[in-house]
């Protein structure tokens, strides 16, 4: 099992938006599996992105309501319809905060092998694929905060210690 260390908010990685993959090799199968590996080592959590873990290529993997899996060049379809739980990030620990995001998503992409693969979820199933989407895109959940909620996270963020990476 090999346990990637997690970016922490304030690495450029996070911030910068992935190259898609064009080769299906076995480093991309590695990949897919260091990143299965971090996720399982992090009980609770829904998702993994590569650039979490340093990587800048277009690949997630997930574990929500009951389904898991992994997802390259992802695109997504989302419903208008939307949902306001609370939201965390293994990038941003420990902080959660009421996140707007749609009630079903649907993401397209490949597998590891090249194959087409599409992934349909509503509540958390979704949350996650949007999530971890976003991270691809090199954007992170508190980009998508409003209003006082938007305020009292950046207050939080900063007032944390993000300085060092961190095992998942």
């Amino acid at each position: 099992m090999t346990m990637r260390d997690i970016r922490i908010i304030g690495d450029p990685v996070l911030r910068t938006p992935c190259e898609p993959i064009t080769s299906f090799d076995t480093e991309l199968r590695a990949l897919v599996t260091d990143l299965m590996d971090t996720l399982l080592g992090a009980p609770g959590r829904a998702g993994v992105a590569a650039p979490q873990i340093g990587v800048s290529a277009q690949v997630f993997v997930y574990d929500a309501d009951g389904h898991r899996g992994h997802l390259i060049n992802p695109t997504l379809e989302l419903s208008t319809e939307l949902q306001h739980d609370d939201e965390g990030c293994l990038s941003i620990p420990g902080l959660y905060f009421p996140t707007p995001r749609a009630l079903h998503a649907t993401a397209h992409g490949v597998d590891q092998h090249g194959d087409p693969l599409t992934i349909t979820g509503s509540g958390f199933l979704a949350r996650a694929l949007q999530h971890e989407t976003d991270h691809l895109r090199g954007r992170l959940y508190v980009d998508t905060l409003r209003g006082d909620t938007r305020r009292r996270a950046l207050r939080e963020i900063r007032a944390g210690r993000y300085s060092s990476p961190r095992r998942a």
